[in-house]
């Protein structure tokens, strides 16, 4: 865990990517999209916890159609920067069989971990799974999977803010900033 000085210092440091009000927008755009596709499909919503939780509570409060609501924890990152081994700590607890799923994620970076959530929703039973995030990060690559529901695009950087930490912090924050490139 971070430091509150250190923490601070990144931020003052960072470079602002995308505003609050910026976020605001798209994520009220991104509501407006998945209530046209999903919005008789009686779906299950599963936030990918932590970094997937403001996105999804921001979301939830604009979507206007029944819906069940659960979560999923599973992690490349934990507190370090880059990813490592697939780690699953809790699957939804409400039956995937036959119904139509949406996962809620912060951002779609190389796509590993989304792409292994979507295959082990689709094994327990899931009929579709469809993907939301509120960041797509521009990496240059091919990834092994593209979300159907993507609210702002970012460059490749080091991210934080609106879901995304650093080093624990920051997760908080209303807009999405970039650690300083030196």
């Amino acid at each position: 865990m971070i430091e509150p000085q250190q923490a601070m210092a990144i931020l003052a440091s960072a470079d602002l990517i995308h505003t609050a009000d910026t976020v605001d927008a798209a994520v009220r755009r991104v509501a407006r999209e998945i209530s046209e596709r999903l919005r008789d499909r009686n779906p299950v919503l599963l936030c990918v916890l932590k970094g997937g939780l403001p996105f999804a509570g921001h979301l939830l409060t604009q979507l206007n159609f029944p819906l069940d609501f659960d979560y999923l924890h599973v992690s490349r990152y934990r507190l370090a920067t880059s990813g490592s081994e697939l780690s699953w700590r809790i699957e939804p607890e409400i039956a995937l069989s036959g119904r139509t799923v949406l996962v809620l994620d912060d951002i779609l970076d190389e796509g590993l971990t989304l792409a292994a959530i979507r295959d082990r929703l689709l094994a327990l039973g899931a009929a579709t799974c469809y993907t939301a995030v509120a960041a797509d990060k521009l990496i240059g690559r091919t990834k092994p999977i593209q979300a159907d529901f993507v609210a702002l695009s970012v460059p490749d950087r080091f991210l934080f803010g609106y879901g995304m930490d650093v080093r624990g912090a920051w997760r908080n924050l209303p807009a999405i900033y970039a650690m300083r490139e030196d």
